[in-house]
């Protein structure tokens, strides 16, 4: 196994256990891109924190996404207006967090500009994200299919809202956990909007 290398899957506003792998894996990441797209995955879901508990956003992808179409070929679904539902979601369930406006005016232009392609909507999400933590990673993409990759951590599958996390997180600060208590890695915009730049030290 190539020392610290790891393949990882393209999320949707991934949760903290993927920001630890990156931070982990960092001088050798793998994101797959010719994957046939999973369904009911963080590919395109991502939970966040909300007045009643956890509350899962979903982005809509075309009616041909089935099983047999590669990841970096779904197509986002504007059927409905998804994207103002997660943004006044986000605003809604993060304004009081410490940190939400230091971020809104640049996350705000994905959830008002269209975008084709899944792949390419979280991969700019993603970056978003990297730089807003200030966790420098070098990304490479997978340029075929290979269901093994023996010198890699493989973690495509590993991290899945379908199963519970062994994932062992220290607590920080969440805005309604007086009421439900600490909910364990949700998406990292919950740690972003309650950390801010102390983000990077957690991780």
């Amino acid at each position: 196994m190539i020392e610290n290398a790891a393949v990882l899957p393209m999320f949707y506003l991934p949760p903290v256990e993927y920001f630890v792998l990156l931070n982990t894996y960092k001088p050798g990441i793998l994101i797959e891109r010719e994957e046939h797209f999973p369904k009911q995955t963080y590919r395109n879901r991502a939970n966040i924190f909300s007045p009643d508990g956890v509350l899962a956003l979903t982005v809509p992808v075309t009616k041909g996404a089935k099983n047999h179409t590669k990841i970096k070929d779904v197509k986002i679904s504007y059927d409905f207006n998804w994207q103002r539902l997660h943004w006044q979601s986000l605003q809604s369930c993060y304004r009081r967090s410490a940190y939400f406006e230091y971020y809104e005016d640049e996350l705000a232009p994905f959830y008002e500009n269209k975008f084709d392609f899944l792949f390419d909507y979280n991969q700019q999400l993603l970056q978003f994200i990297l730089k807003s933590i200030k966790l420098k990673v070098a990304l490479s993409y997978s340029e075929s299919y290979e269901a093994a990759y023996p010198a890699f951590a493989d973690f495509r599958d590993s991290i899945s809202p379908k199963k519970e996390s062994d994932f062992n997180q220290k607590q920080y600060y969440q805005v309604f956990e007086e009421r439900t208590g600490f909910q364990r890695n949700l998406s990292i915009v919950d740690l972003l909007f309650n950390q801010g730049p102390h983000s990077i030290n957690y991780l």
